[in-house]
C-alpha cells in the first residue's frame, strides 16, 4: 500500500508563495552556524590538496604516505556518519553536533602543529570523526529547524552551495595559503573555522532526540560502520595504486559483505540502526541514487579536467584555480535560485532537470582539445555544469528527507550525508583512473567524460521513472516503497 505524507481529510495546504521566504534573525543565526560548520568540512576535503608536495618535504613523508593525508580524513569521516546520526537521533543532535565542532577544532590545531607524520595523521583522522558529528547532526538540526516548505528549500539550497562552493574554494585557497604562508595555514584556517562557530552554537541551536531512547542497534553499527570503513579504504587507495593490489581486492571484499550482513541484520533487529521501510521508500532510493551519481561524477569532472588543464593546455596552479573560481561564482548563484526553482517545478522535476542538464553540458566538454580556446569551453561548460549540479544536490537532500519524521531525520539526513561522502569517494578511482592510465592523457580525459555523461543522463532517466507518482501538497513525490502500484 502507497503511503502518503498528506494529511486527511484536512484541506491540502496550499503552497507558500513562490517570493523568497522572510527568516527571523534567529534563524538567520541558526542558518549561519550550521552552514558554517558544513562550509568548513567541505574546505577540508580540498584545502590541503595542493599541499600535500610541501607537506609532504617538510614532515618528511614519502610518495606513497602522502595518500595517508587523504584516507586518515576520508576513512572515519565517511564510515561513521551512519552511526553517528543515528546517535545523535537518540541521544542529542545538538549535543553530538558541538561535541564533533569541539573535536574537529582541536584535530585541525593538532595537524596545523604536527610535528612528524604520526601526528599528522592521527590530526587528520580526528577530524574526520569530527566530520562525521558534524555533518549528519548539522542536516538533522537544519530539517528539524526548518519547517518542509518555501523555509526549508531556501536552507538547503543556502547549504548546498556552501557545500560545493567550499570544495571549489579550497582548491583555489590551499594553492594560495600554500605559496604565501605554507602549508600549515591551511590546516589553521580550518581551526579558525570552528573557533568562530563553536562559541555560537550553544546559545542559538535547540536540542532535539527522538522522544523514546531505543537500544542501541550494536551489531547493525558494527557491521554498517565496519563495512564503510573497508570500502572507503579500498577505493580511496584504488584511485592511487589502482585495484590490482592484494589490499584493495581483500578490503572491497570485505567491505562489500559486511553491508551484505549489515542488510541482514537490520532485517532482524527490533531497534534497526537503519529502518529497511524507509530504504524502500521511493524518494529515499531513488533520491539518493540521484545523490550518488551527481557527486560521484561532478567530482570526477573536476579531477580530469584539472589534469588537463594543467598537463594539455599547460595552464599554471593559479590560472587552474581561477577557472574553478567561476565555477564557485555560478555556484553560488544556482543556490540563490535553487529554492524559487523548487517551489515552481517540484524537487522530483528539479532533481531530473538538474541531472540532465549536468549530464548534457558534461558531454559538451567532448569538444576540448589542444587549441587555447579550449579553456574557454571547459570554463563554461564546467560553471554550467555546477549549476545543475547544485540544483541536483539541493532537491536530492529534500526528496530524500521531505516526509520524514523528526525522530528519523538524523537517521535520513544520515543517508544524505553518507551518499555524499561515498559519492565523492568512488568517482575518481572507478572513472578518473582511465584518464591517468591511458598512453594519451587527452583521449583517456575524453573517454572519462563520455562515461560520465552517459551515467549522469541515464540516471536523470531512471530517477524520473522511479519518482513518478502523485505530488503531495508540498510538491513533493509521496513516499511509496518500491513496487508498490
Amino acid at each position: 500500500m502507497a503511503i502518503d505524507t498528506t494529511t486527511s481529510p484536512s484541506p491540502a495546504p496550499t503552497r507558500e508563495p513562490l517570493d523568497t521566504p522572510r527568516l527571523s534573525t534567529r534563524d538567520k543565526l541558526v542558518l549561519f552556524v550550521l552552514c558554517a560548520a558544513q562550509f568548513m568540512v567541505a574546505l577540508d576535503f580540498s584545502v590541503l590538496n595542493v599541499a600535500l608536495p610541501r607537506l609532504g618535504a617538510d614532515l618528511g613523508m614519502s610518495a606513497s604516505a602522502l595518500q595517508w593525508a587523504v584516507t586518515a580524513f576520508a576513512l572515519p569521516s565517511g564510515g561513521f556518519l551512519l552511526l553517528f546520526g543515528r546517535m545523535g537521533d537518540l541521544y542529542g543532535r545538538r549535543k553530538l553536533f558541538l561535541t564533533g565542532l569541539a573535536v574537529f577544532g582541536a584535530a585541525s590545531l593538532l595537524a596545523t602543529l604536527a610535528w612528524d607524520p604520526a601526528s599528522f595523521l592521527a590530526g587528520r583522522a580526528l577530524q574526520g570523526l569530527g566530520a562525521a558529528a558534524i555533518v549528519p547532526t548539522g542536516m538533522s538540526l537544519l530539517t528539524t529547524t526548518f519547517p518542509e516548505g518555501p523555509a526549508r528549500d531556501r536552507a538547503l539550497g543556502i547549504s548546498g552551495t556552501l557545500l560545493s562552493l567550499g570544495f571549489t574554494i579550497g582548491m583555489v585557497a590551499g594553492g594560495v595559503l600554500t605559496d604565501t604562508l605554507g602549508w600549515r595555514s591551511t590546516m589553521a584556517l580550518l581551526t579558525a573555522f570552528a573557533l568562530i562557530v563553536l562559541p555560537l552554537a550553544p546559545g542559538l541551536l535547540p536540542e532535539s532526540r527522538t522522544p523514546q531512547r531505543p537500544r542501541p542497534d550494536v551489531p547493525g553499527a558494527v557491521t554498517v560502520t565496519g563495512g564503510l570503513l573497508a570500502l572507503i579504504y579500498a577505493l580511496s587507495t584504488a584511485a592511487d595504486h589502482g585495484f590490482g593490489r592484494a589490499d584493495v581486492i581483500v578490503t572491497l571484499v570485505a567491505g562489500l559483505a559486511l553491508l551484505t550482513a549489515f542488510a541482514v541484520v537490520e532485517a532482524r533487529s527490533q531497534a534497526p540502526l537503519v529502518s529497511l521501510p524507509m530504504l524502500r521508500r521511493r524518494t529515499v532510493a531513488w533520491g539518493n541514487l540521484g545523490g550518488l551519481v551527481t557527486f560521484s561524477m561532478m567530482s570526477t569532472v573536476i579531477f580530469v579536467l584539472t589534469l588537463y588543464l594543467q598537463e594539455v593546455l599547460h595552464l599554471s596552479a593559479f590560472e587552474t584555480g581561477l577557472v574553478f573560481g567561476v565555477q564557485g561564482v555560478l555556484s553560488v548563484v544556482a543556490g540563490s535560485t535553487a529554492a524559487r526553482v523548487i517551489g515552481r517545478f517540484g524537487a522530483r522535476r528539479t532533481l531530473v532537470g538538474s541531472l540532465a542538464g549536468q549530464g548534457a553540458l558534461i558531454a559538451a566538454l567532448l569538444g576540448l582539445d589542444t587549441h587555447g580556446w579550449s579553456v574557454w569551453l571547459a570554463t563554461a561548460a564546467v560553471s554550467l555544469a555546477s549549476m545543475f549540479h547544485l540544483g541536483a544536490i539541493v532537491s536530492y537532500g529534500l526528496t530524500v528527507t521531505s516526509g520524514v519524521p523528526d525522530e528519523e531525520q538524523g537517521l535520513a539526513t544520515g543517508l544524505v550525508t553518507s551518499t555524499q561522502q561515498v559519492g565523492i569517494t568512488v568517482g575518481i578511482p572507478l572513472l578518473g583512473v582511465l584518464a591517468t592510465t591511458s598512453g594519451d592523457l587527452l583521449a583517456g580525459v575524453h573517454t572519462v567524460l563520455a562515461l560520465d555523461a552517459l551515467i549522469v543522463l541515464v540516471t536523470a532517466v531512471l530517477v524520473g521513472l522511479g519518482l513518478r507518482g502523485r505530488k503531495t501538497a508540498s510538491g513533493t513525490v509521496e513516499t511509496q516503497p518500491l513496487g508498490a502500484r
